[in-house]
């Protein structure tokens, strides 16, 4: 049984972000059709809703040398000030016969009011036409230009959530780090804000903020676009990162889980096997032939107790270090009839540590790998020993390779080391050199009460 990851597709959704991203960005864009003459709420309109503070006055425009104009009234000696910047702005000409509005003085301050001509507002009709600014300038359309602002904005924006989210390869991973993909991220925006849309008037099209000669203002207006769509794909990377980083963990635990349950499920299986099991009786049937009840006896009342104590902790997660060692030396005692005296087993368990915990079974896997894999004769007797040292169990045995070697699974010591895993977050430690075979278990200390 497996546990699998089942992720969304990133770049599809990271397109879906980045598009809506971009459609927050240009709302004015979308906005539009609503403020526009066609849209039924032309500037005329506006003036007359807002009749109290505008006022539209008709007269004629004088321009001097500089340029800077003034627009004299047919009733009146008061004139209207054009700053030279809206003359060539709006491309007005001497002898413009123009409809314009005002901002009345009284909404300056006091000590700007004394001598000060009113400054023109808006054209409203220029000799006797309707003034249109966007006809003026051949200005792009307005689909043109939103489309355009969509497409750049969801592009960048999806380069960005691209850098901040995507996984490279598990080489490269822990060297991108999110403060260096932040990092990167901003100097990409700080390039892209020199390649964002705007519209010229000078000619009038869609260029570049590094082709056209902006206003500060229109400048302002793209740096807070570009801003305002780094700092939100920065916060959704985070997000997305750590939603990720959830989701792994949940995966991973489910992983464990599952690797646990069949590690125990193997592990049972592999200690009731019935080569075992044949073993132990043919040992008790030779103790049997011989005549020896007392041994016969010790050797089914050690065969029950080993049996029982698998069957009884199989579930348990962890077991004292003196329960374990009686279970191991009843095991001990099984291989020790079978083998005679031909296999020894040093046990030195310093009392300090009898309360300390470990999983349950550990000691079965090793003791039974060491007999399965080793030569035991009488010329070349075992001799394994099972100490505690710094907090560890130690067992370690000399190599006395086999001829030919009985096959194995391979499960054991990694089933082992999984488990040890599981339950206490800690690692074991395998020495395999030429020859001598040594495996320490970290010890668990006992929970204070």
């Amino acid at each position: 049984m497996k546990a699998t990851a089942r992720h969304s597709n990133p770049v599809g959704l990271h397109l879906l972000v980045a598009v809506a991203l971009s459609l927050v960005i240009n709302f004015s864009y979308l906005l539009m059709p609503l403020i526009t003459q066609r849209g039924g709420v032309d500037s005329r309109s506006r003036r007359n809703d807002d009749a109290t503070s505008v006022i539209e006055r008709e007269g004629t425009l004088h321009l001097s040398r500089d340029m800077h104009g003034y627009i004299t009234y047919d009733d009146s000696a008061d004139s209207i000030y054009v700053s030279s910047w809206q003359v060539g702005f709006l491309k007005l000409e001497d002898g413009d016969r123009l409809v314009v509005s005002v901002q009345p003085l009284s909404g300056f301050p006091k000590h700007r009011i004394a001598g000060a001509h009113p400054r023109l507002n808006d054209v409203i009709l220029r000799n006797g036409e309707e003034f249109d600014f966007e006809a003026i300038y051949d200005r792009p359309s307005k689909t043109s230009e939103f489309i355009w602002q969509i497409l750049y904005y969801a592009v960048v924006s999806f380069i960005l959530l691209s850098i901040m989210t995507l996984p490279f390869g598990a080489h490269r991973q822990k060297s991108w780090t999110f403060a260096r993909r932040l990092m990167l991220s901003l100097a990409l925006t700080g390039v892209l804000f020199f390649f964002a849309p705007v519209v010229c008037f000078h000619p009038s099209r869609i260029v570049t903020v590094l082709q056209a000669d902006l206003r500060p203002m229109d400048y302002m207006v793209v740096l807070l676009k570009c801003v305002f769509m780094f700092v939100v794909t920065a916060l959704y990377s985070r997000i997305y990162a750590l939603m990720r980083q959830r989701e792994a963990i949940t995966v991973e635990n489910e992983r464990l889980k599952n690797e646990y349950l069949s590690t125990r499920y193997n592990m049972l299986i592999s200690q009731i096997n019935p080569h075992f099991f044949f073993n132990s009786l043919n040992s008790l049937s030779m103790l049997v032939r011989e005549g020896d009840s007392a041994r016969s006896l010790e050797y089914i009342d050690q065969l029950s107790y080993t049996f029982r104590y698998i069957i009884q902790n199989g579930q348990t997660t962890s077991m004292t270090l003196t329960e374990e060692m009686d279970f191991a030396e009843a095991y001990i005692y099984l291989f020790k009839i079978r083998y005679a005296d031909k296999l020894f087993f040093d046990i030195d368990i310093d009392p300090a540590y009898a309360y300390w915990t470990l999983p349950a079974l550990s000691l079965q896997p090793l003791i039974g790998n060491t007999v399965k894999h080793n030569s035991i004769t009488t010329r070349k007797p075992l001799r394994v020993r099972i100490f505690t040292e710094d907090g560890r169990l130690v067992i370690t045995n000399p190599k006395h390779p086999k001829l030919e070697n009985e096959p194995s699974t391979g499960i054991g010591l990694e089933n082992l080391r999984n488990r040890w895993h599981i339950i206490t977050g800690r690692d074991i430690e395998i020495e395999d050199l030429e020859d001598r075979f040594t495996v320490r278990l970290p010890l668990q200390p006992p929970l204070k009460p």
